[in-house]
């Protein structure tokens, strides 16, 4: 079912200051800001040649990511995002399986303009999970 590590995610308090870090200190190719409002986010990535990183900034009060950087001030790593060639399909199974999708179980566009699903974490021994279609 699994393909390839999509990404990683990081919530941070300060996206300007990440990108910063990761652009100026690190010398990495780092996207343009893009408000996701329907997500609670405002996101860029890192190329890092064989797969991403996801830098997460809370985009208002009730942002996912302002309670997880609450309870992490510093930020730290918010999710891992695989990729599945049928998202349908793949929540089909997991489901069967007794995986619990957040939300309400229909994909939403993600940052990349594709379907994508979240796993609940407890089910994963403490990792938010991403699906995103390929």
């Amino acid at each position: 079912m699994l393909g390839r590590l999509n990404h990683v995610a990081l919530a941070v308090p300060d996206l300007a200051a990440a990108v910063a870090a990761y652009r100026n200190t690190l010398g990495a190719e780092v996207t343009e800001p893009q408000a996701l409002p329907e997500h609670g986010v405002t996101v860029v990535f890192v190329n890092v040649g064989n797969t991403k990183i996801e830098l997460l900034e809370p985009l208002g009060e009730s942002s996912p990511i302002a309670a997880f950087l609450a309870k992490n001030p510093s930020g730290g790593m918010h999710h891992l995002c695989y990729e599945v060639d049928d998202i349908l399909a793949a929540r089909d199974q997991l489901k069967a399986a007794g995986a619990r999708v957040l939300g309400d179980g229909n994909p939403r566009t993600g940052a990349h303009g594709k379907p994508v699903l979240f796993l609940h974490p407890k089910d994963f021994f403490g990792t938010l999970i991403e699906l995103e279609q390929s």
